[in-house]
């Protein structure tokens, strides 16, 4: 199992290594303030060079914004049942030809 990680540890793991935000983000060429932004929503770029850096997947620092979901205003269930009766639909549709 995956250990779930918090902000304070992530934060702590990049001090450990001698590393800030800011500095990860001049070696990514990004701006600081893009990287901090990385706490706030979701921010591909930024959470790619943390995870990288700490040689950690993504999906394991930042669990709740991966699996990419396409809208942020619908929960996870109403997304699957939506996506469900779409493909109801086209199958449906298929035997119907």
């Amino acid at each position: 199992m995956s250990k779930v990680w918090t902000k304070a540890q992530i934060k702590c793991a990049l001090e450990e290594a001698g590393m800030t935000l800011t500095g990860l983000a001049i070696l990514n060429d990004m701006s600081p303030s893009q990287m901090r932004s990385v706490w706030s929503r979701p921010t591909r770029p930024a959470e790619r060079a943390i995870a990288e850096f700490l040689g950690v997947p993504p999906a394991e620092l930042f669990p709740t914004r991966y699996p990419r979901r396409k809208s942020s205003l619908l929960s996870a269930e109403n997304e699957a049942a939506i996506a469900r009766k779409k493909e109801q639909q086209l199958s449906d549709k298929g035997a119907a030809a």
